[in-house]
């Protein structure tokens, strides 16, 4: 039997003013192979998520900053995030984390 972990960003704008910002940044680190260890440290520092201290983060986790850092100044991943944000108010999810196992929603 095979089983998958699927992450989906659900990013919260009304309660966190740098959720779209910060799932955005967890997709450019995710182009890098480097998407858990950012979002564990966005995670950990969740109450400082400017863009100076999100490129330090890139840093630690050893990320090519330039191409982050330009890959987040174009919004390139920004309807990769509104997708899966559509995706999860369709599916009924109200907030984060939420887990559906076999398609149910727990």
């Amino acid at each position: 039997m095979t089983k998958y972990f699927v992450f989906r960003n659900f990013p919260l704008n009304d309660i966190h003013p740098h959720a779209q910002h910060a799932a955005e940044a967890v997709e450019a680190a995710r182009a890098q192979d480097k998407f858990w260890e950012i979002h564990d440290y966005l995670f950990g520092h969740q109450k400082v998520l400017d863009d100076n201290h999100i490129l330090e983060y890139a840093q630690k986790v050893g990320l090519d900053v330039n191409k982050f850092k330009k890959e987040l100044l174009e919004h390139i991943y920004a309807s990769l995030i509104n997708k899966s944000l559509k995706s999860g108010i369709d599916s009924d999810v109200e907030g984060t984390p939420t887990f559906f196992l076999n398609g149910v929603l727990y």
